[in-house]
């Protein structure tokens, strides 16, 4: 016979479970960047210390709201909440001048995730996107900051930082994704961050929307 954990170690253990999440890459503003983009695969990554957790696990589980609200950083908060948004968005065609889960650009992407999590609107096009908040260095980047680049072709492309060195964006070839900063094409047309808001406030936002 197996002997069971005592519950109340089990509730510790449950407790103590910290999740968290990896990403991936591609997208740009032009057709012919497509080919240069590297294939990530979001839900087969995992990053240190984060062996076993689940893309799948939901950050509405009451547990780790009550933790959530109670001791986990702030970045992490925003962060668990743009992984919900990602795996709304997951898959959502890229369309230039697209607004909806029918087909969406990367500008459009960055203005519905800051409504519909933080309740804060943005302006509609990346040239405008630029010139919110305030201007931080790549080494500052924390969760909800805004990152730029500045690819070969007619437009440049916005994405939204979600920690650990990824940001979720509309990419030309894949769609809504996640993708690594590091990656070659995004290190090459990198432009500039800026911050919104601070990811204090923003974690309050979110809270708002989140059990």
């Amino acid at each position: 016979m197996v002997a069971l954990p005592h519950p109340a170690v089990t509730a510790v253990r449950v407790v103590s479970v910290c999740v968290a999440v990896a990403f991936l890459a591609g997208c740009a503003g032009s057709a012919s960047r497509q080919g240069m983009e590297a294939p990530e695969d979001y839900f087969s990554m995992s990053l240190p210390g984060m062996e076993g957790a689940t893309p799948q696990m939901s950050p509405a589980d009451p547990i780790n709201a009550h933790l959530r609200n109670l001791q986990t950083p702030p970045p992490t908060v925003v962060r668990q909440a743009l992984l919900a948004q990602h795996q709304r968005w997951a898959g959502t065609p890229y369309r230039i001048g697209g607004t909806t889960d029918r087909g969406i650009d990367c500008s459009a992407l960055v203005r519905n995730v800051f409504r519909d999590t933080f309740d804060v609107e943005l302006p509609r096009s990346t040239q405008d996107q630029v010139h919110e908040g305030r201007p931080i260095d790549r080494q500052e980047l924390q969760a909800g900051d805004l990152v730029f680049f500045r690819p070969p072709g007619r437009y440049n492309h916005v994405g939204i930082y979600v920690g650990n060195g990824y940001f979720l964006h509309a990419s030309t070839s894949k769609g809504v994704i996640i993708s690594s900063l590091d990656n070659s094409y995004w290190q090459r047309y990198y432009w500039q961050s800026r911050r919104a808001l601070e990811p204090t406030n923003l974690a309050q936002l979110s809270s708002r929307f989140m059990p």
